[in-house]
């Protein structure tokens, strides 16, 4: 345990052994744990329409609409797949790269990461510690409801508590930069039931930017939760408006002949007037084009709020758009992405380096200098006119102004360039028979 932890435990705690217990039950931390389960109870279909009480309308009991909108999972669902929808690219050092793309692929990082910046997006911030697992370098995520960072007054992440409740039991999990002791409290009693070694240290925390705390984030829901409410609200009331003038008042004027009174069944039947009289079907005349314009106004608020292209909501006809054209329509989405790019590339930095380390154990060394090369490229999941890019490349390429490898990477049809490229060094074409267009791969 770290010096700095065991001053935080006596400042704090006066050296309780169950300090992790109180940190856990924090105000400040039981406060975060609710916003989150709130937040998941909203991505779950909780929305505040479906609070909307019956009335009584005309005598009777009416139930209002309640109508969701679920407009919040399909914007994550964009953010996330725009960053991420393409499998980030390690570039560097050819030794270094080949090791970090196999840990890579064995621990399945690329979903990984999707989750991670899922969670972040939800919920403002997500852990992530990275162990082995019988020789495969893995990764496990804590969640932000059941993870509670502690930080010093330098804010310097000095431990981590994984708490959890299971069938009446508290389970721990207390994370230190040395070891990862688990407890819980069967029996009533709370007791040590295991302890390892920390072969990476401490666990990696994601978060976004938080205008009130610099070591946790903020939901994007916050900022869309109350456009969403008006929306329902706006859509629930129209609705039920709709649905109570429906049925029109038979009205007359005047009197009928033979002094008769309306009857019931006047629907398909026909009346006589008397001279001068008049009938009429009376209704309430709903004004569809304030609320169209109203429900346009806030989704249009929701997309620039969330920096969402409209044409990616099917809100806008496109056709036959340059490479400059599309760019420009996804330009809030580019800004926006590149934000998120920020904390996704600070966590992944931090576990490559984490990575290092376990490597090393497993006997998988690099020097500095080489390890220093290793980068990684997100390619955003931005619609391009890959005609117009190809063509650019191949008038490049005709100048003799880019190299093969450049080429490669700007090529939207290829996604490892390191691969391609032994690809292509290894295949050796040679034409044979020009008339019948046949052709001989040797493989060297």
């Amino acid at each position: 345990m770290t010096d700095k932890l065991q001053e935080y435990i006596k400042s704090k705690y006066d050296n309780a052994s169950d300090w992790f217990i109180e940190e856990v039950k924090s105000i400040s931390n039981q406060q975060r744990v609710l916003d989150v389960m709130s937040k998941k109870e909203y991505l779950n279909g909780s929305h505040k329409i479906k609070q909307r009480t019956s009335y009584k309308y005309n005598g009777k009991e009416f139930t209002p609409r309640r109508i969701v909108l679920q407009y919040a999972k399909t914007l994550l669902s964009f953010q996330q797949n725009y960053l991420l929808g393409n499998p980030i690219t390690f570039t560097g050092n050819e030794k270094v790269v080949s090791e970090y793309l196999k840990v890579n692929k064995k621990g399945k990082y690329d979903r990984l990461n999707q989750k991670i910046l899922d969670k972040v997006l939800k919920y403002g911030q997500v852990a992530e510690y990275v162990y082995i697992d019988n020789g495969v370098i893995k990764s496990k995520l804590i969640d932000s409801s059941e993870g509670y960072p502690v930080y010093d007054h330098e804010n310097h992440l000095i431990a981590f508590i994984e708490a959890y409740a299971n069938d009446g039991i508290e389970y721990y999990t207390v994370f230190t930069d040395k070891y990862v002791d688990k407890y819980d409290n069967e029996g009533s009693t709370l007791r040590l039931v295991d302890r390892k070694v920390s072969l990476s240290g401490l666990p990696i925390v994601y978060h976004n930017d938080n205008e009130l705390s610099d070591v946790e984030g903020r939901s994007e829901l916050d900022d869309w939760i109350e456009i969403l409410d008006s929306m329902e609200d706006l859509i629930s009331k129209y609705t039920d408006s709709f649905y109570k003038f429906i049925d029109p008042i038979f009205v007359t004027k005047g009197q009928t002949l033979k002094g008769e009174s309306l009857p019931s069944e006047v629907i398909g039947k026909g009346i006589n007037l008397d001279d001068g009289a008049d009938a009429d079907f009376v209704s309430n005349k709903l004004d569809y084009k304030s609320f169209e314009t109203i429900y346009k106004t806030l989704l249009q608020a929701l997309l620039d709020t969330s920096s969402t292209p409209a044409v990616s909501m099917n809100k806008t006809d496109v056709s036959n758009l340059s490479e400059v054209s599309i760019r420009l329509l996804f330009s809030l989405a580019n800004v926006k992405a590149g934000l998120n790019e920020q904390y996704i590339r600070e966590g992944i930095e931090q576990r490559n380096e984490k990575i290092r380390q376990l490597l090393g154990l497993q006997g998988v060394t690099f020097d500095d200098e080489s390890f220093d090369t290793l980068d990684f490229v997100f390619h955003y999941n931005m619609p391009s006119n890959d005609k117009e890019t190809i063509e650019n490349l191949e008038k490049l390429n005709g100048m003799e102004a880019i190299s093969l490898e450049t080429i490669l990477a700007k090529n939207p049809y290829v996604n490892d360039v390191a691969t391609e490229l032994k690809r292509l060094a290894s295949v050796d074409v040679e034409k044979v028979d020009s008339g019948n267009n046949k052709i001989d791969i040797s493989v060297k």
